[in-house]
């Protein structure tokens, strides 16, 4: 199958317009479904309804595979780049708002071994940061999330990426002074499944993280926020809108939050630093080695992917 091809295919079926997969491709309409067409007639099956514009089973089964392949071809190219040399005296970085915490003296740090380092951060929700550095938009990305002791951070992107360890916290619940649990010495996470919660997945845990790490179902949203700035998200907490989970550093910041430890099951709040193929002398090996000596002996090693957070 024609990577183009497919690539027009998957605009087509996210955007559930022709013509707005055309504006965003750069190609006219009638060439975006002359492409669907020629798709449609090597595979020999129709992928697309056309009115309304959506994926038929076959459609949705292509999808399932064309995605993560689109993803892998823009990472070899990425990959190739990187190791070809990038622009210099240029640092892109991207980091989830909870790891840009302690992103902020590294990037000095880097700035001072590295004259004339022009560097940009861009802040996001910590899939997009991992698909924006094996995409090659990013050269490296900051990630954080609840894990147990051995278990690596969960993320949907498909490509491998090398992933450093640079930070591990003691997870809690951060909750309102006023609850009836905020005078526990410690809490259960199972136990907590049928609280109200907030659903803060640029910010906080995602509540799939909870589940998956609970081994549970529940942790339902009582509200949903999708900023990242972690002082209104502990405003929401404070006022009683529900619990979020949190590294126990940032929580013991927020105004009006008891931050209480999670004690079963044992959890951490790992922060990773991702990056592609990178050559020694390159402003994301200095990054990755100021960022690094955070954590004595911190492995590196190389990500596979991972089961998507549902």
């Amino acid at each position: 199958m024609d990577p183009h091809l497919l690539r027009t295919f998957v605009a087509v079926s996210r955007l559930a317009s022709f013509s707005a997969a055309a504006a965003e491709l750069g190609y006219t309409q009638a060439a975006v479904s002359q492409q669907v067409a020629a798709l449609e007639n090597d595979l020999k099956v129709p992928l697309l309804t056309r009115r309304p514009v959506r994926p038929t089973e076959a459609g949705r089964c292509l999808l399932d595979h064309a995605v993560p392949i689109l993803l892998r071809l823009d990472a070899a190219r990425a990959d190739v780049m990187r190791l070809a040399g990038g622009p210099p005296g240029r640092l892109r970085v991207g980091a989830s708002p909870l790891a840009a915490t302690g992103l902020a003296d590294a990037l000095a740090r880097v700035q001072a071994s590295v004259p004339r380092l022009e560097v940009a951060v861009r802040v996001a929700a910590r899939d997009a940061v991992a698909a924006a550095v094996a995409e090659g938009e990013l050269d490296a990305g900051l990630v954080d999330g609840v894990v147990a002791p051995s278990d690596p951070l969960r993320l949907s992107e498909t490509s491998p990426l090398t992933a450093i360890s640079t930070a591990e916290d003691e997870v809690v619940v951060a909750l309102p002074w006023s609850h009836p649990l905020a005078r526990r010495a410690g809490l259960s996470l199972p136990d907590l499944a049928d609280a109200r919660w907030i659903d803060a997945p640029a910010a906080a845990a995602p509540l799939g993280d909870l589940r998956w790490v609970a081994g549970t179902d529940g942790f339902r949203a009582a509200l949903r926020y999708d900023g990242t700035d972690l002082y209104t998200l502990g405003a929401l907490v404070a006022a009683g809108h529900g619990l979020s989970l949190l590294p126990g550093p940032v929580a013991g910041r927020l105004a009006g939050v008891r931050a209480v430890p999670v004690t079963s099951p044992r959890l951490l709040y790992r922060t990773e630093l991702l990056h592609g193929s990178t050559p020694p002398d390159s402003p994301v090996a200095a990054l990755a080695a100021t960022l690094g000596q955070r954590l004595p002996g911190a492995p590196h090693s190389p990500r596979r992917s991972s089961a998507p957070t549902p």
